[in-house]
């Protein structure tokens, strides 16, 4: 029995299985999952129902169970910012800014073979991708 806020067999050991550098993606309900990941990436599966389970519940738990050391997300075709980004940067902190990248960038981002994993999730809001690098613990 955990005693920590995650809780997801599959989730937590595919974080292990992580090292600095990793990549995570977490993709939005529209995301093709089976085209725009890494060949061979296991793709967890959260997407419940349209709008359950969403990226920021899972960015939430991410950012206190490894650290992460960069951060990408995908710029709408015809510019400008989503909303999503906000919540985003509340949860990442200052420290860890958000960097963008054109839709057809972060599909080949999401491809390259520094992806470990990628999470589906249920988030129906438009251009609610991010693509998470793993950093390092620092030794105590």
């Amino acid at each position: 029995m955990l005693r920590y806020p995650l809780i997801h067999p599959p989730l937590l050991a595919a974080l292990a299985a992580t090292g600095h550098g990793s990549r995570v993606l977490l993709a939005d309900a529209n995301y093709a999952h089976a085209t725009n990941v890494r060949t061979g990436a296991p793709v967890i599966h959260l997407n419940l129902r349209p709008g359950l389970v969403r990226v920021d519940d899972v960015l939430e738990l991410l950012v206190d169970a490894v650290p992460l050391e960069a951060a990408h997300a995908m710029r709408p075709d015809e510019g400008g910012e989503p909303g999503v980004f906000a919540r985003y940067r509340e949860l990442l902190g200052p420290a860890l800014p958000i960097q963008v990248l054109p839709r057809f960038g972060f599909y080949e981002a999401a491809k390259e073979p520094d992806v470990a994993f990628a999470v589906a999730t249920g988030d129906d809001r438009l251009y609610a991708n991010l693509l998470l690098t793993v950093g390092y613990v620092v030794p105590a």
